[in-house]
Order: C-alpha cells, then structure tokens, then sequence
C-alpha cells in the first residue's frame, strides 16, 4: 500500500486545489481525490487532498463528512492531518469551520490546534487576529455581500469563538516573528490557560515559514492553504520542479464560470474586452423551465474551433440578490450550478481537454458531473490556482483542468491560463 506523509481534508473543491498547488510547489507529489475514497490510495504521493463540498451544507453533515475523510486518511498511514478552509474564512455563525474542528480534535485525541486562513500570495493577512483582503478589513472587500456566507467580522477570534465550544485565543505578530520557539512557548501558554484554538498572525511568507516548524508533530493543523508552505520542510522535502510535472495539452478550451466574486467578475469582463464569444446564462430562463445547458452548448458548437469560449453565470451582487429574491438563494444557487455542470461535460464531450472552472461550488458541481475520482496536481497559474490532470468519463485519456476559487486570480486569468498551459 502506498503510504502519504499529510493528509489534507479541504471543505471545498476549489479549496483543495489551492492547497494541492502550495504543496506542490513546496516539492511535495500531490494527489486530490473527490470525495472519500472507496479503495486505498495506489498512486504514489507525499500528500493526499480529500475535497469535499461541505462548506455550506449543514454542520452535523459536515461533520460526518470531514470524520469519514479522517478514517481514510488515517488507513492510508498519514501522520499529520491538515482542515483546509477558504482563505476569507468564509462561514456562518453556525459553522462550519469551529463544528469541523471540534470534531476532528476529538477523532484525533489532541487538545490544541491552530487556525489561520492567511496568504500573502492572494493578500489574505491576518493582524491582531483580524483578516485583511489586500489594504481593506474582511468586512470591507466584498465579502460582506456573498450570498451564501456574507461576512461581517473581520475578528477571527471573535467568528471562530461563535461557532464552538473550545477557548479561543491568539498568537499575534510579535511572537510569530520572534520564530519557532516563541511560538512553541506561546502555544505551551495559550494551553495553560485552557485555549484549545489559536488563531494566528501572519503577514507575510516569511511569517508562515516561521510558523511551519512549530507544527511540527501537531496531529492538527487548520488554516488556508497559506500554512502549506512551510509544512513540508517538517518532512525533509525541499521543492523542484519534479512535483509539478503533467502530460502535454491537447484538445479544444473552454471556460465555464458560477462565481459571482469581485475577482471573478473582472476575469469575465477582461475575456469578454478581449473580443472572445462568451455567452451568459439566466437563471430565470432555468427556473421558467428552458433547456439553457442545451442552447449553450449548440452556441459553443460554432466557437470552440476557434479558440477558448466562456460560458458564464458571474454578475454583480445586486444582479444576484435580483434573483435569489425571486427564486430564493439555495434554489437559484442549485440551479445554476446543475446547468454550468450539465454544459462543462457537455463541452467535455465536444472534445475540451484544456477546461477551467471558476468558483468552489460550481468547481464541485462540475467534477461530479464529470466523473472525475482524482486529480494529479502540476505548476501554477497564479496564487493558489494550479492546473492539474485528470481522467473523467468522457476524457478517459485525461484533461487538463483548473478549479479556481471566484476570489483568485488576475484580471486576465482566463487567457492568462490558456498560455501558461502551453509546452
């Protein structure tokens, strides 16, 4: 049996990728499954990313989901186990976050962790336990408009505090500066006084490699996928390019896009400039009952010979309350996810090998319906975002396939991702 060194449980699809391709770059082989496998693992990896889709969905499901995740894991001889949540520590009052970690500190008989979504590669800090997207406070990016989990609170102690039952405390700037042992000695304090969470500081890269030798032998660790930098040194990897490496690009490209963020509305309005067909779906359209996957897909029909289309749900949040006030947020949301799906295999089937994806719950939507089981992980794009390569129902000799997180990304990621694929 192949045995991995981390095992990494993400709550989301686009999540998962975003871990992987820091691993990856880090030196680390990475293989992401979807969902918990049924078999053990048979590929050579140093880590292993389960994405799940249980960020949104109820907690005691999340739950269960995450522990199921955990057992496998576990079986495949895993000796440090990583909860990878989105770098805007998007959740509810509910969870899923604390819930989920709570658990899986149970399972795994530890009475600490920490927590930290920082990136400073995607400007994600986090200061004084407070979470910056690039020069504005959490609540101030546009966060504090996403239809699903709208954040109002910058304060990670005081979010994460909400949704357990643990102490909650802080490691701030001064001690993480001050390196391993600080740290170490910070965390020996924080138990003392009962605190089983620490949210941690970071404002740089410098910050997390400071922070990964003080993980070292934390059964463990939850964060984004910033702290993954930083970890693999605690195995004796180094990074190279080796890790990275995936099969030649072949076949037709194509961008399918469910986000509804800041950074995503900007890549489809710089790929509409660029004067390349792009179509958008209405969601009315889907709940009045017409075949929109089918029309989109006999529009794609006469474009994709001549380069990369996009088919997109992406608007501004008004355009989106506009609708998830006539159809409701988790209806209009399921909707457009099935249809995104329904078109991303559809275009799979007309011969896309080169497919990006953007947003984490259409990203989930769209493996699923691609069949896809698992996912080898190569070189990135931008921050957080890789392609990687898979085999699907309808690709069986492989595709290559980017999941993007809808706050990732350069304005002119879509094009940007096409060239970068190229030999």
């Amino acid at each position: 049996m192949t045995r991995a060194l981390l095992g990494c449980i993400a709550d989301d699809f686009t999540g998962a990728t975003d871990l992987a391709n820091n691993l990856v770059r880090a030196g680390m082989r990475v293989v992401q499954v979807m969902g918990v496998p049924t078999a053990p693992l048979d590929t050579e990896a140093d880590a292993v990313v389960v994405a799940l889709k249980s960020r949104t969905i109820p907690k005691d499901e999340a739950i269960a989901q995450s522990l199921a995740a955990l057992r496998w894991l576990q079986a495949q001889g895993t000796q440090q186990i990583y909860f990878k949540y989105c770098s805007t520590f998007d959740s509810t009052s509910e969870g899923n976050i604390g819930p989920v970690t709570d658990a899986l500190m149970k399972a795994l008989g530890t009475d600490f962790t920490i927590a930290t979504p920082a990136f400073p590669d995607n400007q994600r800090t986090v200061f004084k336990g407070y979470l910056f997207v690039g020069d504005v406070l959490l609540n101030e990016s546009g966060m504090q408009n996403h239809p699903l989990t709208p954040m109002a609170d910058p304060n990670l102690v005081r979010v994460l505090q909400a949704q357990t039952e643990s102490r909650v405390g802080l490691i701030d700037h001064a001690v993480v500066a001050q390196g391993e042992a600080a740290i170490r000695a910070r965390i020996g304090q924080l138990k003392a006084e009962g605190v089983r969470m620490a949210v941690v500081d970071a404002v740089s890269n410098a910050d997390l490699l400071r922070l990964g030798p003080a993980l070292k032998g934390m059964p463990l660790v939850t964060a984004g996928s910033g702290v993954a930098i930083g970890l693999p040194g605690n195995f004796g990897i180094a990074p190279g390019d080796e890790a990275a490496r995936l099969p030649a690009p072949q076949g037709l490209q194509a961008v399918v896009s469910g986000s509804c963020s800041v950074a995503t509305n900007r890549q489809v309005m710089e790929f509409i400039q660029s004067g390349r067909p792009a179509l958008a779906i209405d969601p009315l359209r889907i709940a009045a009952g017409v075949d929109v996957a089918a029309e989109a897909l006999a529009w794609a029909d006469a474009h994709l010979a001549a380069g990369p289309v996009l088919v997109y749900s992406t608007a501004e949040p008004s355009a989106v309350r506009a609708v998830q006030g006539q159809l409701g947020a988790g209806q209009a949301g399921a909707m457009v996810e099935e249809t995104i799906a329904a078109i991303a295999r559809g275009l799979v089937q007309r011969g896309v090998r080169q497919l990006i994806v953007a947003g984490g719950e259409t990203s989930g939507a769209c493996v699923q319906a691609l069949g896809i089981a698992q996912m080898r992980i190569g070189a990135q794009i931008d921050p957080g975002v890789p392609w990687c390569h898979a085999l699907a129902a309808d690709a069986p000799e492989g595709l290559h396939i980017t999941l993007k997180s809808g706050n990732f990304g350069s304005a002119d990621f879509f094009t940007k991702a096409f060239a970068t694929l190229q030999p």
